[in-house]
């Protein structure tokens, strides 16, 4: 699996869900259980949308031609080191 973009709340992780659903790529989201258990305490880089590695270049183009892949400052679509999917 691959990080195909970090949310910065659940609405923003579940519209890229859809859009790579609807260019065809399945996706997942990770982190949206860990919201709750947070309380009012803000948490930050818990929300990630996954895809299967073989569906990589097309979840990228998905995300570019929706508006959601920016430059440097965008969402990260490389992991955090150490941080694995579950």
């Amino acid at each position: 699996m691959k990080v195909a973009y970090r949310a910065h709340n659940l609405i923003d992780a579940h519209l890229a869900r859809h859009v790579l659903e609807d260019a065809g790529v399945p996706a997942f989201v990770f982190g949206e259980d860990l919201l709750g258990a947070a309380g009012e305490l803000p948490v930050f880089g818990v929300l990630r949308v996954c895809v299967p590695d073989a569906a990589w270049p097309e979840a990228d183009a998905a995300l570019q031609a929706a508006g959601l892949r920016g430059g440097p400052d965008g969402p990260a679509a490389d992991p955090v080191p150490g941080l694995l999917p579950a």
